[in-house]
């Protein structure tokens, strides 16, 4: 498959050797509790992808991370997920050391070694609940001598088991006593960071999604991101680039999966010609909304038009999805279905893109009055 074969070749250009490795082992064996994709991912440069090449990483364009992703969604539904955790957390910090002041020290250190060292960052934003913000508090933090004393959980958490630092959000007081939302670099080794079962779903088992608790975790200031009175905007360009990230990424992982299935029904000629017609069409058409919204990064979108764009591709990729789903299956027929799990493994692990965060019926509104002229105002 042509598109398949562009995502594929971007994979292996940025990451030599991770789809071949992927690849070798049973489909099943990728998508299970306990599976080694992160770890494959890891040692084959993973982490590095979203880096800029100052810090040591690869600093890849938008189109060539959301085809890197959709090459790895074809591969492991399981690590596209969670490496658009990690990938969509370094654009959002990498974002943040480039378009506003200088890092701090502590911060430049940090950041300087996620590429070279292999680190992954988990989000502590984005939740398995439909109707949550990406960008909501999922822990509290209280002032304590030198630092913060933080609290709370995050679940379900990709990357759980294997992370090194998680990246999260918390409201604290300004120089003025009013709330102001920060971000939180925690380090995964800290006292007071727990891993706990949640993940029941044999769907996307492995992206090691179980609950991270934090009880009075300290995090010193130097690892506490906030906007200040010289840069006022700083945290809402973070905050606009986070969730443009998130969802261009997440929406691609499952496009991978999507073309992967369509893959198999043209390998195996099933269907007329007119059915795998209209199954490449569908899935074509989600690859080249993804890619657009890619592009559009690429040229410098930001702001609400790129919220917006961002949503509609989300969106419109989502209902093509489960119609490629649908259709793939049926094309393919009862007796691959029954006599392996990989197609039902493909298919379920479609579906979810409809329980990341936000939610259509949550955005609709927003949607309509900003296309009809009016302000993007966001629930």
């Amino acid at each position: 498959m042509r598109s398949l074969d562009v995502a594929r070749d971007a994979c292996e250009r940025n990451h030599p050797g991770l789809y071949k490795a992927l690849t070798a082992l049973p489909l099943t064996e990728r998508e299970a509790p306990g599976s080694p994709v992160i770890d494959l991912f890891r040692t084959h440069g993973g982490p590095g992808l979203l880096v800029p090449s100052s810090f040591g990483g690869l600093g890849v364009s938008a189109l060539e991370a959301v085809r890197v992703t959709r090459a790895l969604g074809s591969a492991s539904p399981s690590l596209a997920a969670g490496a658009t955790m990690h990938n969509f957390s370094a654009a959002m910090l990498f974002e943040l050391a480039e378009r506003a002041a200088e890092p701090t020290e502590g911060q430049r250190a940090l950041l300087s070694r996620i590429a070279p060292e292999g680190l992954l960052l988990a989000s502590g934003w984005a939740e398995g609940r439909t109707e949550q913000s990406i960008l909501s508090p999922s822990v509290v933090a209280t002032p304590a001598p030198g630092g913060y004393l933080v609290n709370g959980a995050k679940k379900p958490c990709s990357l759980s088991a294997s992370m090194d630092m998680l990246t999260a959000s918390a409201f604290l007081p300004d120089e003025n006593g009013v709330p102001q939302l920060v971000i939180l670099l925690v380090p995964s080794d800290a006292e007071g960071v727990s891993l706990h079962p949640f993940w029941g779903s044999p769907v996307l088992a492995g992206a090691q999604s179980d609950e991270v608790r934090l009880h009075d975790v300290f995090v010193p200031e130097h690892l506490v991101i906030r906007a200040t009175p010289e840069d006022p905007g700083r945290l809402d360009d973070l905050q606009t680039a986070a969730f443009v990230w998130f969802e261009m990424l997440v929406t691609s992982a499952y496009v991978g999966a999507a073309s992967e299935l369509t893959e198999r029904v043209l390998t195996r000629g099933r269907g007329s010609v007119s059915d795998r017609g209209a199954l490449c069409v569908q899935v074509e058409s989600a690859v080249a909304l993804t890619e657009g919204m890619a592009r559009a990064v690429d040229a410098g979108a930001f702001g609400d038009e790129a919220v917006a764009a961002v949503l509609v591709t989300r969106f419109a990729a989502q209902k093509v999805l489960a119609a490629v789903s649908e259709l793939a299956v049926e094309l393919l027929g009862g007796i691959a279905f029954i006599g392996s799990p990989e197609i039902a493994t493909l298919a379920s692990a479609i579906s979810p893109l409809a329980f990341h965060p936000p939610s259509r019926t949550s955005t609709a509104e927003a949607l309509v009055d900003y296309f009809a002229g009016g302000p993007l105002l966001l629930p």
